[in-house]
């Protein structure tokens, strides 16, 4: 196979696969070398389609200095209209033996996190979704003031694909 054709059967197939077509937004924050408990990572949201339901996703990239199985966060979501939902998730991080769930074959591991099913966004206008971690060592009460291993954080809306 001549180089040229090679290259064109390549950029043929990364367009292919790169196409997603259920994604309504999806965008990532980076995190400065640890995620202080304090930090509160936001993602702004423009809806104007108000009846088709979307599958919302907390995305994660973390690597190997993630001490933990499991990562609990608070996610929040404010709406156009003044209109506030908060939710505490625990999400398993890890196998019973240690290894990290998710995806890739680096040191980074990225993670899609389910966050709510079916929503419709019955509110024409700006939303904001605020993410922060609320990590306690067993047994303590105060949290964890600097989480360490989390690269990445991201917020996903797709096009609900259950009917």
């Amino acid at each position: 196979m001549q180089k040229s054709n090679l290259v064109i059967l390549l950029l043929s197939l990364f367009f292919v696969f790169s196409c997603d077509s259920n994604r309504v937004f999806d965008a990532y924050k980076t995190v400065p070398n640890s995620w202080n408990k304090n930090d509160i990572i936001e993602f702004k949201i423009n809806s104007t389609d108000t009846l088709t339901p979307c599958d919302l996703f907390v995305n994660l990239r973390n690597t190997k200095a993630y001490k933990y199985s499991n990562l609990f966060l608070i996610v929040e979501m404010n709406f156009p209209n003044g209109k506030t939902i908060k939710d505490t998730l625990e999400y398993r991080m890890t196998t019973p033996d240690g290894t990290f769930l998710g995806t890739g074959l680096a040191s980074v591991k990225e993670n899609k996190l389910w966050y709510k099913e079916k929503v419709v966004f019955n509110e024409v206008g700006d939303y904001t979704v605020k993410i922060q971690h609320a990590m306690r060592k067993n047994g303590s009460v105060k949290g964890i003031a600097n989480l360490e291993g989390v690269t990445d954080v991201g917020f996903r809306i797709e096009k609900s694909l259950k009917k």
